[in-house]
């Protein structure tokens, strides 16, 4: 008898063995984007062959609904700064929150530009949207009080995902101080790896949508350029301190992963995209026992022609323009040439905007950062909204004076590329970035003389910049007057007058060939 229940128990242990083992794991498909930016309408890919449209809300939407309709158990995420640009800037973002709500985001992490039109504005967005959004190391400033919900469990086909938003603090260094002086943000490490151990026995799998890094390139083509994208270290890092994160989606560095990278101590998978709306990013997951068990992941380019336009989406775009037309729709003038950015060297629209700063601040030197630019500038007619998109920032024009060695150490933390390469007029700088930081600058003239050292010069540049911002501390003890005209008015009013733009006289920042 004992014999008999033996048998029958070893019988039954392995077909319920063999039986899990043939159980088929559980499979999701991820769609994700970061640093949309306001990019609502399709872009030329001019890096491309025959520049063909890439992006657009409404083309990106109907993708998304694509994939939904043939991918089961999807799930549709974003890793921050769906803010700037023109039809933000008029709706205080209100747009890109209605477009993500009629998009059926499942998830937002937040990001610095969120806080662009001051962190009160951004919580009346959060509360707009039905979908969660999520900053588990923003607190307000002294309190245990968070600002936004630090994380949330999303449940499908009984499928469950715990979902936690982190911001770094190089990306709060970079946001508009004054709108934010209310909160802060704390390191992100032990707050994520508290809540991961909270969670990581309710859920399936944990999902971290992060903002940090460092700043990424200001420029469409990045895709195209090798050599200005930002790395991942500080995510792979990050993955590598707090274990128990499976899927890592990140934003802020704009760096387009082609292919999930895989974080070798702790297994995290980790994805981004160029932003911009260009590329959606594509992740499908098996997992069994709450263990990623095999992917695959790609970014899948918006081609524009391809995909029409989400009649919800797009009427709502189409609203925001009509009401806000008299704010974004008046010609201003024309340009002969597209103005284009480049965060690692000069670019056309640098010195277009550096020029304009010099003539009207009538100063010896004209600074403007690269990463204040946001878009380029279309061949053709020029309205006021796409100066808004250009520089969409609450800046003013500032006034300074400078000694040639300060002028100089600006020009060194420039060539450091750590916030991008600062555009100029007014002076001719030779660098050579093979040697180390700070010793990049070879030469240097202000108009026609060699630069001296004790002379004092007078620069014009935007407030941001002069008040330290992009970690440009020379600027910061310096006395300074600012005119209380908006950036973008000053650009808008110098292309009115001008009528006809002709492209800038290039070959200021002058890299030394060896």
């Amino acid at each position: 008898m004992n014999l008999k229940i033996i048998c029958f128990f070893t019988c039954w242990l392995c077909f319920m063995a063999k039986a899990y083992n043939q159980t088929p794991p559980k499979e999701i498909t991820i769609l994700y984007t970061n640093d949309f930016h306001s990019a609502f309408d399709p872009v030329p890919a001019y890096w491309l062959k025959d520049s063909p449209k890439l992006g657009g809300a409404g083309q990106l939407s109907t993708m998304i609904g694509q994939l939904r309709a043939k991918e089961k158990n999807t799930f549709l995420f974003d890793a921050g700064d769906m803010f700037t640009g023109m039809l933000s800037n008029v709706s205080q973002g209100e747009l890109l929150m209605e477009m993500m709500m009629s998009m059926h985001y499942d998830a937002m992490g937040i990001g610095n530009h969120e806080f662009d039109y001051g962190s009160k504005n951004f919580l009346k967005q959060i509360n707009r949207v039905p979908f969660p959004v999520l900053g588990a190391n923003i607190f307000y400033k002294g309190t245990e009080i968070p600002y936004a919900r630090p994380y949330t469990i999303l449940e499908k086909n009984g499928i469950r995902l715990g979902v936690i938003g982190i911001i770094g603090l190089d990306a709060f260094s970079v946001l508009w101080q004054e709108g934010s002086a209310d909160l802060e943000f704390r390191d992100p490490v032990p707050i994520t790896q508290k809540i991961v151990a909270e969670l990581k026995p309710q859920v399936d799998l944990i999902v971290v949508l992060a903002h940090q890094g460092k700043t990424g390139p200001q420029q469409t083509d990045a895709e195209a350029r090798p050599e200005v994208q930002r790395d991942v270290r500080e995510d792979i890092d990050f993955c590598s301190v707090v274990p128990g994160i499976d899927i890592y989606i990140g934003g802020h560095a704009h760096k387009g992963m082609e292919r999930p990278y895989r974080e070798p101590v702790n297994g995290a998978l980790i994805v981004q995209t160029y932003g911009y709306g260009t590329r959606l990013g594509y992740l499908k997951v098996q997992f069994k026992d709450k263990k990623i068990t095999s992917y695959t992941g790609e970014l899948l380019k918006v081609w524009s022609d391809r995909y029409p336009a989400d009649s919800l989406v797009q009427a709502k775009i189409n609203a925001y323009k009509e009401k806000f037309a008299p704010q974004i729709g008046i010609p201003l003038g024309s340009l002969k040439n597209r103005l284009v950015r480049d965060y690692m060297r000069e670019s056309s629209l640098g010195c277009f905007i550096a020029d304009v700063i010099r003539e009207t601040t009538n100063t010896d030197v004209a600074f403007e950062n690269a990463g204040g630019l946001r878009a380029d500038l279309p061949q053709g007619t020029i309205t006021n909204g796409n100066v808004l998109d250009a520089v969409p920032f609450f800046n003013t024009l500032s006034v300074l004076e400078m000694t040639g060695k300060q002028i100089k150490e600006v020009l060194e933390q420039s060539f450091s590329l750590e916030r991008g390469m600062m555009q100029v007029s007014g002076l001719k700088a030779w660098y050579d970035l093979k040697k180390p930081v700070g010793k990049r600058l070879v030469r240097l003239q202000i108009g026609s003389a060699p630069v001296q050292d004790s002379k004092i010069y007078r620069v014009g540049t935007n407030s941001f910049i002069a008040d330290g911002g992009d970690l440009y501390q020379t600027f910061h003890d310096l006395k300074k007057v600012n005119d209380k005209t908006p950036f973008s008015t000053v650009i808008m009013d110098h292309i009115k007058k001008t009528k006809i733009i002709q492209a800038p006289e290039m070959n200021r920042l002058i890299p030394v060939k060896n």
